[in-house]
């Protein structure tokens, strides 16, 4: 029996998409599953039970799961980059995560969690995921929570037994419900229904030009087959990076756009809002040598290859994995 939590999110209805493509329907599928586009993930998926997330944190709290669970795959928590609410955020990213992990560490479960890009900050230690976790800064509270479990995790000295994957910028089906939160793809998708063009924001650093920040897109379909792997090879453990390894424009990302829907290029740049324009990453990209040397071999979509899939396949029919 394999737990995924965050079940009906993106990576989360992906990860479960992917097992039952491998006829693995032994799933345990935990979420609020109170969104009507989250409902829309997981009506084509095959579960052994859907359970509430607070449900379910009641049973870990008392250590009364009726089921004989061999991984925990955890998705679940505030993904939410401009939450304010600090102590939300240690409720749902910290806490939880800290919990759930006890509790597979006691069984000897198999546990793997989401961790985040968010936790380099602006980079200027780099993007390796063999540095030196307390050297880190995060920009923003998100960042600070994913940080935190991972700071724990390497003093408990467990990091030896679990696996967190520091996901990069991730896009794909399965993120509609997401708001503020979807990816430029879907959202400039949309943009250039309503209006033809694409919006950008400038460049409040003179290094890069306007369009020009840089990103590492991660396409939901590799970021699972990354995930998978470690439910694969049980003996390894630690934390990785889960990116391309190439970090691309959103200039490119929206001209990526334009061509997959057979549409001429029209970018304007808007500005930036005052709230986030200290926290904003001007560049990340992924050092994946790690998770490569340990034996991960699949070749990676590119932005175009990916952009095109997820807008011909899955945004113009409104599609999810199915």
């Amino acid at each position: 029996m394999i737990i995924v939590t965050g079940g009906a999110g993106c990576i989360g209805s992906a990860i479960i998409w992917a097992l039952n493509k491998r006829g693995i329907t032994d799933i345990i599928l935990v979420d609020g599953v109170d969104n009507p586009e989250k409902k829309k993930n997981i009506a084509s998926l095959s579960y052994f039970a859907l359970e509430d997330k607070e449900i379910f944190l009641d049973r870990i709290l008392n250590l009364s799961i009726p089921w004989s669970v061999d991984a925990i795959i955890h998705m679940g928590g505030c993904s939410s980059t401009i939450e304010r609410d600090e102590s939300f955020l240690t409720k749902n990213n910290y806490n939880y995560t800290k919990l759930l992990a006890t509790y597979a560490l006691n069984k000897g479960i198999r546990f793997i969690y989401a961790s985040s890009a968010a936790t380099y900050g602006s980079g200027k230690n780099g993007f390796s995921d063999e540095t030196d976790l307390k050297i880190l800064n995060p920009l923003n509270l998100y960042g600070h929570s994913k940080q935190e479990f991972d700071l724990w995790a390497k003093e408990q000295g467990v990091l030896d037994q679990i696996v967190g994957l520091k996901y990069f910028n991730v896009f794909g089906p399965g993120e509609y419900h997401k708001r503020e939160m979807q990816s430029m793809i879907r959202r400039g998708f949309l943009q250039v229904l309503d209006s033809g063009k694409i919006r950008l924001f400038k460049s409040y650093n003179s290094d890069y030009g306007d369009g020009e920040q840089e990103r590492d897109f991660l396409y939901v379909k590799d970021a699972v087959e990354m995930t998978l792997f470690f439910l694969d090879n049980l003996k390894i453990a630690g934390i990785f990076n889960a990116g391309t390894g190439i970090a691309r424009t959103w200039n490119d990302l929206a001209v990526a756009v334009f061509k997959a829907m057979g549409k001429n290029t029209a970018i304007e740049y808007i500005d930036m809002p005052i709230s986030i324009r200290d926290q904003f990453q001007y560049r990340t990209c992924a050092k994946i040598d790690k998770i490569r040397n340990a034996g991960f071999s699949q070749q990676i979509a590119s932005l175009e290859e990916a952009t095109t899939d997820y807008v011909q396949n899955y945004l113009f029919a409104n599609k999810r994995l199915e």
